[in-house]
């Protein structure tokens, strides 16, 4: 299997240097069929360029998303992280000295009918160095999984990143949580559908933009029998500027510059997190504990 293509953002410099080049794989897989999108994830990564840091897949890239063609069989498909997915992409990790960033079902270690929607990242040396299990549930995602509770940072060696999942792009706020703590990009895995493109769009923009960090969304392709995938995965700056972006139906590899710098000007230019009062989140509570919006 070969990548449909490959498109290039702006030109690449060493990490050393304050840069960083980022791939997302936008890619379709076959529904529950973990083996054969595995093998892809794979050919995938032995396609990209020379130099590439940072390697991005979209939500539940090894099972597909479908709830309701998947259903009970998330549970036999659910794996623990770390376990044989993380495992094997650590692995190519090291040997091709690629941080990797992905999405999976992961289950419980010890609890086999918990279930979470959870990214993980690991570094250059193929180090799981963090996981994440998406914080805020899309409605019908409740029936399978349950939200995570830690919203964290962590270091690839080349950058500092946090992660979010798909649904959690409406939650300003758990971006901003990010943006406190230091991330200089965040990753976004999603399975969104033809029809919402828009949200995809305007909100990874906007909290690239709110934040004043770089953006990697990394979104399906493809079709899950009445389920067709907007594709459009894209790296935003801390301008809201979308450096690159992906075709809408095929599956493709899309490649930018982060340089790292743009964060520091972008925020001198406009401190918004230096500008953060602190009183409005207590506004916020007693609203939300009120029950008024």
């Amino acid at each position: 299997m070969s990548p449909m293509g490959i498109r290039s953002g702006i030109n690449t410099e060493s990490s050393r240097n304050g840069t960083i080049r980022a791939a997302i794989i936008q890619m379709d897989c076959r529904l529950k069929d973990k083996a054969h999108n595995l093998q892809k994830a794979v050919d995938f990564l032995e396609e990209l360029e020379e130099g590439t840091d940072i390697a991005c897949f979209p939500e539940l890239f090894t099972t597909g998303y479908n709830l309701e063609l998947i259903g009970e069989k998330f549970y036999e498909l659910a794996e623990t992280i770390p376990g044989p997915t993380t495992n094997l992409l650590a692995k190519k990790a090291q040997d091709k000295s690629l941080a990797i960033l992905g999405n999976i079902v992961e289950k419980e270690r010890g609890n086999g009918s918990r279930l979470f929607d959870t990214a993980f990242a690991i570094d250059r040396d193929g180090r799981l160095v963090g996981k994440y299990r998406k914080y805020y549930l899309y409605p019908p995602e409740r029936k399978f999984f349950h939200p995570g509770k830690d919203i964290s940072v962590v270091d690839l060696g080349v950058a500092r990143g946090g992660m979010a999942i798909c649904f959690d792009h409406a939650f300003p706020e758990l971006f901003r949580v990010l943006g406190v703590k230091g991330a200089q990009f965040v990753f976004i895995p999603s399975a969104v559908p033809v029809g919402y493109e828009y949200l995809l769009n305007l909100r990874t923009r906007a909290r690239a933009q709110d934040n004043q960090f770089f953006v990697l969304a990394a979104n399906r392709v493809g079709r899950e029998a009445e389920v067709r995938y907007c594709g459009s995965s894209k790296i935003v700056d801390p301008k809201g500027e979308i450096l690159v972006e992906a075709s809408a139906q095929e599956e493709q590899v899309i490649c930018g510059t982060l340089d790292l710098s743009a964060i520091a000007m972008e925020r001198k230019q406009e401190p918004v997190l230096r500008s953060l009062r602190k009183d409005i989140y207590g506004l916020t509570l007693d609203l939300i504990r009120s029950g008024r919006e």
